[in-house]
């Protein structure tokens, strides 16, 4: 090793494990002796010594090893090693390694005779220019954040202790190559191809722009400047880049074509005071936990970019190309299609060479061993062609828009209220309708959604006066959210949710999110919607009376059950007609069971999750209200009983889609995906796909026979329970019992009532042992309340009845996965 160096002039690089540094090696090793300085060793250099910068010692060792072996020469100095971070917040290394470490190796340095020290620094350290202004060797030093401050602290060091050593300080533009850019051009690369708002805003001058440089033309010149050591100043400065520069919207734009075939991406500027604040906020407000959201990815663009948007650096080579005849052989221009099509060919790699976290689509992708590029392409095209399709509905919001500006003048409101709240929402409704027909603008979407939401509350909220305004609000709120939303593509899902996985969940037989699973509830809902609307009407005062067959009101009181009820102080101590409520949640459930796919258990978990909570807690919300009718306000309202036995009934019909959705969410969670951008995006999950079954071309009784019996079985054990309930329900009209007990018995029997019911779905059968405390509530309720005979005997024995028909589970003709060892 000796004797080669002997034959060969040595090079000594700092920095020489890192890319920079193993690209030095491998081209100067052909004719110079390569001797590597780095904390790890340098598999490309001759000769690799450990070596700490941050550390004089450390640094004393390793040149004394050297001048041991060597001797006293050594050709040239290359000096890479620096600390560098995207934060622009201080770091201790910056002095410690950059400025300090740089004084100390050079004073060390000194024993040695160097032909000439090349130091690697920044174009960045110099004031920035404005667009048709060059960059100079002579432009003041300026730098307008740490790294580069620390830089010309690391230059000013050089100046004051090279000693005897010649120097160069070699200011190189932003480096890139065929795979790797300096993140400011990877980042905003990503950001484009993950289609992210950010790549759409900018807060500088957009024809602002920052000079580059190949790799293969920095090795180029460093090798240049090594050959030439002995013909340049003595103690020189030479900025190297590319002759131009591309501004902000032409690197947009290229970027876009690349990528999408797009000639133009439109950029809109933003002023600073808005987007200052948004980074800072964006930054600040990283999730606690951070895998519950994404994998903890600090946001690239911070606060002090904001200040350095508008920079431009645009170099002046007047200078390398006179005293190196160095002209760069590349330009960003057309090395963008090179680096461009490497991402194409493996994003997560190109990720991952460039230092960025991996988006969690992409990062399935890679789990499922599937081109994330090739899924990313035919999700959009699949996603242009659904929105193409479904254009109409976005223009038939638009037409509903102008609908609302003249409706209150056409129907006569009587309200002012209520008519500017219905023009305002038509300007509304206009501008994200118009939005919505780009397919890049499904954010929008959500928004017109919004208005209809509230065009489909302001009567209850100005207590509508007359029929025409109610009517319109309802029928148009339902129209406007269900063409926003309801209509394909199904906006905010994660492309591979949408593009890969099964449509039934592992371990299942038959899809919980199947048209003929989510018909009963739609229906059912549609039977609550028409009667609450109907007492809504009443309410409000656009009719006079309301149907009640059955159910006198108190005692002297014309007012029928309903009327009695719907009147009561529980009703008016809402602020809004509760009947109205009632009205609208059914018509959410109407809306949330029409949106999405049938794969919408993991594809929308949000959704479901929301689906469920109207059914489920809001049919238990229901029931209560039965039960405190007689007890509360002494009467029954007979269209309030349709309306809970139909919200009752969909408990069951709704339970499978909620268990197939916390199933896939637990199951995720467990094998390390964020749990949270899941439950907003949906994901892929495990299993084949069973093809799309066409449900309704199949013979109508299949299809009747599937809707009411999907996932919902009723043995007999629990047939039996009904009539006990429904007995329980009415005992002072079978049995005269009057007061407590036979409030005590009502209020079991609706809750017998809802236990069977809910315990006719298979995945909630263990729903059925409540019976048992329930039974025994029946053993205790006539001793305790003092009740006749009669009551005595009916308690005892429904209370038995009820505990031992609650054991037998009953046939489970499906499969539900894991779940199925819940089902006792």
């Amino acid at each position: 090793m000796a004797q080669q160096a002997a034959e060969k002039r040595i090079v000594l690089i700092t920095g020489a494990s890192g890319g920079v540094g193993s690209a030095l090696c491998e081209v100067l090793k052909k004719d110079y002796h390569l001797i590597g300085l780095d904390l790890t060793p340098c598999e490309s250099a001759d000769e690799s010594y450990k070596c700490d910068f941050t550390s004089k010692d450390s640094i004393s060792l390793a040149l004394y090893k050297i001048h041991e072996k060597h001797g006293s020469h050594i050709a040239c100095v290359i000096h890479l090693a620096a600390y560098y971070d995207f934060s622009g917040e201080d770091n201790p290394l910056y002095e410690a390694l950059n400025v300090k470490g740089t004084a100390d190796f050079l004073t060390e340095l000194q024993r040695f005779d160097v032909d000439h020290f090349i130091y690697s620094s920044t174009m960045l350290i110099h004031r920035a220019g404005v667009p048709g202004e060059k960059i100079i060797e002579d432009t003041p030093i300026e730098p307008g954040w740490t790294y580069p401050q620390s830089k010309a602290d690391a230059e000013e060091a050089i100046r004051s202790h090279h000693g005897k050593i010649p120097y160069t300080l070699l200011r190189m533009a932003g480096l890139y190559d065929d795979h790797t850019a300096v993140p400011t051009l990877s980042y905003q690369i990503a950001r484009i191809y993950e289609r992210q708002f950010k790549s759409w805003v900018y807060s500088g001058d957009k024809m602002a722009g920052q000079a580059f440089l190949h790799k293969d033309d920095m090795v180029s010149l460093f090798t240049e400047l090594v050959k030439k050591r002995h013909e340049v100043p003595k103690e020189n400065v030479l900025l190297a880049g590319e002759d131009s520069v591309m501004g902000y919207q032409a690197l947009q734009n290229r970027i876009g074509h690349l990528i999408y075939g797009e000639r133009e991406w439109n950029t809109i500027e933003i002023p600073e005071y808005v987007a200052k604040p948004g980074a800072w906020l964006e930054e600040k407000t990283e999730p606690v936990v951070p895998d519950a959201f994404d994998h903890g990815e600090k946001p690239f663009i911070k606060p002090f970019m904001i200040d350095l948007s508008s920079d431009h650096y645009d170099l002046n080579l007047s200078r390398v190309k006179e005293q190196l005849n160095w002209r760069p052989q590349h330009h960003i221009y057309d090395a963008l299609e090179r680096l461009i099509d490497n991402l194409k060919k493996d994003p997560p790699g190109w990720y991952k060479a460039n230092g960025i976290t991996l988006p969690d689509w992409m990062q399935t992708a890679k789990e499922k061993e599937v081109n994330a590029n090739a899924i990313r392409e035919k999700h959009e095209d699949h996603y242009r062609d659904a929105h193409s399709n479904f254009i109409w509905a976005h223009f038939m919001n638009i037409g509903l828009a102008f609908w609302l500006l003249t409706a209150p003048f056409l129907l006569g409101y009587e309200s002012r209220a209520m008519t500017i709240s219905d023009m305002g929402s038509g300007l509304a409704l206009l501008v994200f309708a118009g939005l919505s027909l780009s397919w890049r603008m499904s954010q929008a979407r959500w928004a017109a959604g919004i208005v209809g939401f509230w065009v489909l509350s302001a009567p209850l909220v100005f207590w509508a006066p007359t029929a025409g305004a109610y009517l319109n609000g309802t029928l148009v709120g339902m129209l406007i959210i269900a063409f926003a939303v309801c209509s394909r593509p199904t906006p905010g899902v994660s492309l591979i949710a949408a593009e890969t996985g099964p449509n039934i969940p592992p371990g299942w037989e038959f899809n919980p999110s199947s048209w003929v699973q989510r018909m009963p509830i739609i229906l059912l809902a549609f039977v609550g919607f028409f009667i609450s609307r109907y007492l809504c009407a009443f309410q409000l005062g656009h009719i006079d009376a309301v149907w009640e067959p059955f159910f006198a009101g108190g005692g002297g009181d014309p007012k029928n059950g309903t009327e009695e009820i719907i009147t009561s102080e529980v009703s008016e101590a809402w602020p809004v007609p509760d009947a109205g409520l009632g009205a609208m949640t059914y018509a959410l459930e109407i809306l949330t069971g029409l949106m999405g796919s049938t794969r919408r258990w993991r594809t929308m978990p949000w959704l479901v999750m929301l689906f469920g909570i109207m059914i489920v807690p809001l049919g238990v919300v229901s029931i209560f209200f039965i039960i405190i009718q007689p007890i509360v306000i002494g009467t029954w309202c007979t269209l309030c009983l349709i309306g809970a036995a139909a919200m009752l009934i969909q408990i069951p019909y709704s339970l499978d889609e909620l268990v197939a959705t916390a199933e896939f969410l637990w199951r995720r969670k467990k094998q390390g995906r964020p749990l949270l951008r899941i439950f907003f995006t949906g994901d892929t999950d495990t299993g084949a796909w069973k093809g799309d079954e066409r449900e309704f071309e199949r013979g109508p009784i299949t299809v009747f026979k599937d809707m009411i019996g999907g996932g919902v079985t009723l043995p007999w054990n629990l047939a039996l329970c009904i009539p006990i309930g429904v007995w329980l329900m009415f005992t002072r009209l079978t049995l005269g019992a009057e007061g407590s007990m036979a409030n005590a018995d009502h209020v079991v029997g609706a809750l017998v009532l809802t236990v069977v019911v809910t315990a006719t779905a298979e995945s909630g059968r263990m729903v059925r042992y409540a019976l048992v405390p329930l039974g025994l509530a029946l053993f205790t309720t006539p001793f305790l309340l003092g009740a006749p005979l009669v009551s005595v005997v009916s308690s005892l024995l429904c209370g038995a009845l009820l505990i031992g028909l609650s054991l037998r589970k009953g046939h489970i003709r499906a499969s539900y996965g894991k779940w199925d060892k819940f089902i006792v």
